[in-house]
């Protein structure tokens, strides 16, 4: 993080051990991947204006607490349109015989290529990243979140995300992963969506999928 005024705090939700991040700004607050326990996570964001919650993709492991969350802050709810309709289905019982918190709320945002959400003096770019689902995205950050980006499902420590569910496509992941490569600096932190996290320079020289 390269401007002080900035703050990470990360919380683990589901039974999937989904990361949920709140990066804070110059008092605002940009939520990303709320997937469960959205109430619980509005409670630990009281001292700050939550202006907008996000989802890197639109499985219910990821957007499953967003509906609650976005009523306890009155934030919008951002997510690429690609996984929208997906997204709204999070409460229910998903292929994997899986269901979540609620369905997510209507977008009051929908997310494509080069938008940018801005909160405090950061900002981050929207990156399509499709494959392991249609609309998945990573958040490229920009101004004081420079050197930061926040994966999803896309990229793991040395692996990718699967893309053996609905709507997922080996190909097209592999094709996202070389454009992180190329465009995404080395230093950058990613932040992913399940476990630790990790850097570019790290994933390039260890990653088999990013060669």
């Amino acid at each position: 993080m390269s401007d002080k005024r900035d703050e990470l705090r990360h919380f683990v939700v589901t039974p999937l051990q989904t990361n949920c991040y709140a990066w804070v700004s110059a008092g605002e607050c940009l939520v990303v991947d709320p997937g469960g326990s959205g109430a619980a996570v509005a409670g630990h964001l009281g001292d700050v204006r939550v202006t907008c919650v996000a989802a890197t993709h639109g499985h219910g492991d990821h957007v499953g607490g967003a509906a609650a969350l976005c009523r306890a802050t009155g934030a919008p709810f951002a997510i690429h349109a690609a996984d929208s309709e997906l997204a709204r289905h999070a409460g229910e019982m998903s292929e994997v015989g899986r269901s979540y918190d609620e369905n997510a709320p209507e977008a009051g945002r929908l997310l494509a290529e080069g938008d940018v959400i801005e909160v405090g003096t950061a900002t981050f770019t929207v990156m399509e990243t499709p494959g392991h689902t249609p609309g998945g995205i990573v958040l490229v950050g920009g101004g004081s979140a420079e050197g930061v980006a926040f994966v999803g499902d896309t990229l793991f420590p040395g692996s990718h995300g699967r893309t053996d569910l609905s709507g997922g496509d080996e190909r097209a992941i592999l094709s996202s992963l070389r454009r992180m490569a190329a465009e995404i600096a080395p230093e950058t932190m990613l932040l992913c969506g399940h476990g630790p996290e990790t850097s570019m320079a790290v994933e390039l020289a260890r990653n088999p999928f990013l060669r």
